[in-house]
């Protein structure tokens, strides 16, 4: 099944000339299932071929990811990228816990905000596991419209998001699972700027702090920044500055 996604990635990604798409695997293990050391196995045999990364998703409550300690040490030996899914359903000790397994992203993380406290002049305070996350740039892969429909969150507008952009935590927009929540990237980024309002700016920011956050090698990261995602922003603003017309001055 790797090896078929795999080579779907490599037809895919030459199918438009001039216009590459990079696609990477990450392999996920599910918390309730037994079998994450398989999957890691799996996941370095085709290290070279395009999987990136392990995760590991599935309920929080009731499964936390310590149990599975021993395959985490061994991706760590091995120098392998970890993501794992933490703070969506459950709080902050399984936020605590994924960073102690070796966690380099947060799937989710939203309940970071647990441990912030917003004062009534809306002065934010960050508790000691919320500076340790945004002071190590620590990326937060946040799903609005899945944890709308999770029960994570009431809103879209009412999503943490919002806040943690505000104080600038390493905030990336993703979709989680795109089948149930029934949402695309695009939809993802027109819900987060129908609520707050998101410029051009904004989502270049996002969209950045994403890349910086992949796992891939970091010339092939600088390349694709320099190359493709600057580039491509410039030339949105200068269509909507073409698109605006001349000022007119009295």
């Amino acid at each position: 099944m790797v090896e078929a996604i795999l080579e779907g990635f490599r037809v895919g990604a030459a199918r438009v000339p001039g216009r590459p798409i990079v696609l990477r695997f990450l392999a996920t293990a599910m918390r309730q299932a037994d079998r994450a050391g398989e999957i890691a196995d799996l996941a370095l045999r085709h290290r070279d071929a395009g999987v990136v990364g392990f995760d590991i998703a599935g309920p929080e409550a009731g499964y936390p990811p310590g149990r599975f300690a021993d395959v985490f040490e061994r991706l760590v030996h091995a120098s392998f990228h970890l993501t794992l899914h933490a703070g969506e359903g459950y709080g902050l000790p399984s936020i605590r816990e994924a960073l102690d397994l070796g966690a380099e992203r947060l799937g989710h993380g939203v309940r970071i905000v647990d441990d912030i406290t917003v004062d009534s002049a809306g002065q934010a305070t960050l508790g000691r596991l919320a500076a340790y996350v945004r002071d190590r740039r620590i990326p937060l892969e946040l799903c609005p419209t899945s944890n709308v429909h999770s029960g994570a969150a009431a809103s879209i507008a009412g999503h943490p998001f919002g806040l943690l952009r505000q104080l600038r935590f390493r905030v990336t927009v993703n979709t989680d699972n795109r089948l149930m929540s029934d949402v695309s990237l695009s939809r993802e980024f027109a819900a987060l700027e129908a609520a707050f309002g998101l410029g051009l700016d904004e989502v270049e920011w996002l969209t950045l702090n994403a890349m910086k956050s992949a796992f891939l090698p970091f010339d092939e990261r600088l390349t694709l920044i320099t190359q493709t995602i600057k580039p491509g922003f410039a030339a949105l603003r200068r269509e909507q500055s073409e698109a605006a017309g001349p000022s007119v001055r009295g």
